[in-house]
């Protein structure tokens, strides 16, 4: 089965790996010939993984309508604010019957869209499933076990996923809540930065549980309003995604929490990554659209002040510490009569 994977960074370097070593014929696009793996006689993965050998028959490229050419499925792995032109590229060349599997996580800012929407937008035909859940390049190459969720509408795609991806290392759970799958891989990276920024202000373990488990309730609530289901939230790409991200040096927006919360300032901390930080981004847009449903977020809102408004860290932590006290339980009042479908 030739698969094409779109986007050279960690993880879709990762994702090509990986098929290819399921007996997958793999083609790697990115835009930057010399950030792809294959452009020269090394045998390993320079640049994005110098330490991890090449497997055999990988195959890299910059040419977009080449590297699709006769391909039964195409991985999306581009960062969210390059997805659109990256679609609207592949429109023109995209195999009448390939199937679509988007693998980055984000909001589109311009829109708030989910990322699923600008595919359903710009390739309203194309079968389409949404692979997402706890999971970082690194233990993906390194042959490390973990576990994701291919979330579809049509669940024929969603189990084809699971069969083509599923392996000793790999075990993959189907959904088809497509919304939620979707929007717990965006919320979480918020709340990791907000994690992060705990753990550089070295408020200590307790206070990073406590980030991770009222940021799950911030997580819940707007990601109900938005279309996603509780158990969604609950399970991989939910929970799951958010421990990950917000407790790992592995996780690039938790270090970019670290980072300000230590007294660095966002574009140092971003310049010292080399990266991408999908959090950053998707901050802004989450505390509007909370803002547009009267969503409660306290965490994402501090967030959002500190990447955005001058807010000190310390004095965002201490916003949130110093808060009214209420029951755990608490619904807030502006967000009782909000319903799964009236906020879509």
């Amino acid at each position: 089965m030739r698969w094409a994977v779109l986007g050279g960074g960690h993880w879709g370097t990762g994702l090509a790996v990986y098929l290819r070593r399921q007996g997958c014929a793999v083609q790697l696009w990115g835009r930057c010939a010399e950030r792809l793996p294959c452009q020269s006689a090394r045998a390993d993965l320079f640049p994005i993984f110098p330490q991890c050998a090449r497997p055999e028959g990988l195959c890299c490229t910059t040419d977009l309508a080449g590297a699709v050419h006769g391909c039964a499925g195409i991985v999306l792995a581009v960062p969210s604010h390059a997805l659109r032109d990256l679609l609207t590229r592949l429109r023109p060349c995209l195999p009448s019957s390939a199937l679509l599997v988007l693998a980055s996580k984000g909001l589109e800012t311009r829109s708030a869209l989910r990322l699923d929407q600008v595919v359903r937008e710009i390739l309203p035909g194309a079968p389409l499933v949404v692979l997402s859940g706890p999971s970082f390049a690194h233990d993906l190459v390194l042959g490390k076990p973990l576990a994701m969720t291919a979330a579809a509408t049509d669940m024929t795609h969603a189990r084809r996923v699971a069969e083509v991806f599923g392996s000793a290392q790999m075990r993959v759970y189907t959904s088809d809540d497509v919304a939620g799958v979707c929007l717990g891989g965006a919320i979480k990276n918020v709340l990791a930065i907000a994690a992060g920024i705990s753990d550089g202000l070295e408020n200590g373990d307790s206070a990073r549980a406590a980030l991770i488990t009222r940021g799950m309730a911030e997580l819940h609530r707007l990601g109900t309003a938005l279309g996603g289901r509780t158990e969604t939230f609950m399970g991989l790409t939910g929970a799951g995604d958010l421990i990950l991200t917000a407790s790992s040096n592995l996780s690039r927006n938790r270090r970019v929490g670290v980072g300000l919360g230590r007294g660095l300032d966002l574009e140092a901390v971003l310049g010292e990554i080399g990266e991408e930080a999908e959090g950053v981004r998707t901050a802004q847009t989450l505390f509007r659209l909370a803002q547009r449903l009267c969503v409660d977020m306290p965490i994402t809102e501090q967030v959002y002040r500190v990447l955005f408004a001058g807010a000190a860290p310390r004095a965002a932590s201490d916003v949130l510490m110093r808060r009214a006290l209420r029951s755990e339980l608490h619904v807030p009042v502006r967000q009782r009569g909000l319903d799964d479908e009236s906020a879509v």
